[in-house]
């Protein structure tokens, strides 16, 4: 179960009380549900806090919005470290986040490279391009082991997908869990990876970044892996990219998928490029869509409008 915040959510006489303020670039369409969600205008922000209590929709949180009345932000993305690193947060808002159906977006992204490399398809393709016929045996997923490394929204339906084709989930924690989320077979502590890094065929990043898991997948992790392929949905920072490098030309690491970087976009002369069995894609495989920004504000206001903290709720300390 994913534990909430402790920050108590504005009483609901105060949440009907604030005005409604959007980025200039959140689109009209998303305007006109959240008027019809909250039976209020939208207003967009200008270069000033109003003098009232006031609710914020967008992707970042200008500084003349962090001091004033702000009672509630929600961001349109599911991550918040940007948000949260770019300043203080004001220590009674609410932060609540979009996460709508990235989880199984990104489910479907790891699946697809995971089945991509048992059927194959990367040495195919390049067979194809010199024009070679040679027979490649396939590789059945079914019965292998993948380490997913997060088990909140995302990690879980990673892990459900993969589950479903038969093969063995492991989550790792903060720590270990006597009975595991239905999406996995077992979860353990962070401090206990190394074995289940050495049995693993995959290994799936899907941590957020904070002070604690940036560089968190370095040299010390990397040589414990024995042939497993890495795929990072999670955040870039959290991955060493020289220590990844060394372990792929090792040959520890067989392959890696990064769909995040450390620094995004890649220059065209940026190392990761020059990566041998390395694919990367765009920060692709969990983009938002205006309609998770709708269901998951509006499931967030039916919730503080009866006192709940939202389920989709961040702590502002841990960045989570």
């Amino acid at each position: 179960m994913t534990e909430l915040p402790e920050t108590a959510p504005p009483v609901p006489d105060l949440l009907a009380r604030a005005r409604l303020l959007v980025a200039p670039d959140v689109g009209d369409p998303v305007v006109r549900e959240l008027e019809r969600i909250t039976g209020r205008p939208v207003e967009r922000a200008s270069g000033s806090a109003p003098d009232g209590p006031y609710l914020y929709v967008g992707a970042s949180l200008p500084d003349a919005l962090r001091g004033g009345r702000l009672v509630w932000f929600h961001s349109v993305n599911a991550g918040t470290d940007a948000l949260l690193d770019s300043g203080p947060w004001p220590p009674d808002a609410l932060l609540t986040r979009t996460v709508g159906r990235m989880g199984e977006r990104i489910a479907q992204y790891v699946l697809a490279w995971v089945l991509a490399e048992c059927q194959a398809v990367p040495e195919f393709a390049a067979q194809h391009a010199r024009a070679e016929w040679r027979r490649i045996p396939s590789e059945l997923a079914a019965g292998q082991t993948a380490l997913v490394y997060g088990t909140g929204r995302i990690g879980s339906a990673v892990a459900g997908l993969l589950r479903g084709c038969g093969i063995r989930t492991v989550g790792v924690a903060r720590s270990p869990r006597a009975v595991p989320p239905p999406d996995f077979d077992r979860v353990i502590g962070a401090d206990a990876d190394t074995e289940e890094l050495g049995a693993a065929r995959w290994v799936i990043a899907a941590l957020p970044l904070t002070d604690a898991t940036e560089g968190y997948f370095g040299a010390r992790r990397f040589a414990a892996v024995r042939g497993a392929s890495f795929v990072n949905v999670g955040r870039g920072a959290t991955v060493d990219m020289e220590a990844l490098g060394a372990a792929l030309r090792a040959g520890t690491v067989r392959r890696a998928v990064l769909d995040v970087l450390p620094q995004e976009p890649a220059a065209p002369d940026a190392g990761c490029w020059q990566l041998p069995r390395t694919v990367i894609t765009s920060h692709s495989a969990g983009i938002t869509a205006d309609e998770d920004v709708v269901r998951d504000f509006e499931a967030c206001w039916d919730e503080l409008r009866t006192g709940k903290v939202p389920a989709l709720a961040v702590d502002a300390d841990r960045g989570y």
